[in-house]
């Protein structure tokens, strides 16, 4: 099922067209029922004003929720690089065969998870975490053939690190799915058109017509579009960048 999320542009469209248009309904509306009585027209302004600031602040709430879902996949790439790195220094505790194949899988290993941050193609993204399961399977059964020769404590260290591997690329795995609840797009997006809507039927001339026109729907939508886009993984401008691992990759190569 398309996840509209995954695409911060047409999200920003979608948002676009929706308020827009619910403005010009209640336009639209406003010049069916004629002027409203000055009460009426006082309760509504109190209502707008009270459904704008409900608005406002559900999109606040909804833009700390993305940042916090940023910060939690940068912490878990930085997590990651860190246990790759430990694991590296770990292999001289195994016999000289095994401690160089560790190293080498965990090379190939650290290759696979800086392209897991790096691309949005989803056919990509299966290709790599297939390939990234492999070398954990090889890795695991690299280390725990040792332990089957020779159980040590320095040996143990090694298998300690390993785990720690393989859990931080689990984390990293799941802050990659967790995303802000497509009931809260819905929420959002019907309380935009809610807004819309009382504000075109209390338009009361030409020119107060056409400041809404133009400012709410360029003012949701673009916010939309910021929260959308810090919140999408793959598929969005500002995301997390692996600069943790490619600093990793650049050490190791220096070696």
């Amino acid at each position: 099922m398309l996840n509209i999320a995954d695409y911060p542009l047409l999200l920003f469209a979608v948002a676009l067209v929706f308020i827009w248009g619910s403005i010009r309904i209640g336009v639209f509306l406003s010049s069916r029922l004629g002027s409203l009585r000055e009460d009426v027209q006082k309760e509504l302004e109190t209502v707008e004003a009270a459904t704008l600031t409900l608005l406002g602040l559900l999109i606040g709430f909804t833009f700390s929720m993305a940042i916090s879902r940023y910060d939690e996949r940068k912490m878990y790439e930085e997590a990651e690089a860190n246990a790759i790195e430990t694991e590296y220094v770990r292999a001289d505790l195994l016999p000289a065969a095994e401690g160089e194949k560790v190293r080498a899988l965990l090379r190939d290993y650290l290759g696979q998870r800086m392209l897991f941050y790096s691309t949005g193609n989803p056919q990509e993204l299966r290709q790599i975490r297939a390939r990234t399961a492999r070398l954990q399977t090889e890795l695991w059964s690299t280390v725990v053939g040792v332990v089957t020769v020779r159980s040590t404590p320095m040996v143990a260290l090694a298998i300690s690190g390993l785990n720690d591997v393989l859990n931080s690329r689990g984390n990293a795995e799941a802050a990659r799915q967790n995303r802000i609840p497509m009931e809260s797009w819905g929420l959002l997006t019907v309380i935009a058109i809610i807004c819309g809507l009382m504000l075109g039927v209390g338009a009361r001339n030409a020119k107060g017509e056409r400041v809404l026109v133009s400012v709410l729907p360029a003012v949701v939508s673009i916010s939309f579009l910021l929260i959308a886009d810090i919140d999408s993984p793959a598929t969005g401008l500002i995301r997390v960048t692996p600069e943790s691992l490619t600093a990793l990759s650049s050490s190791l190569s220096s070696q």
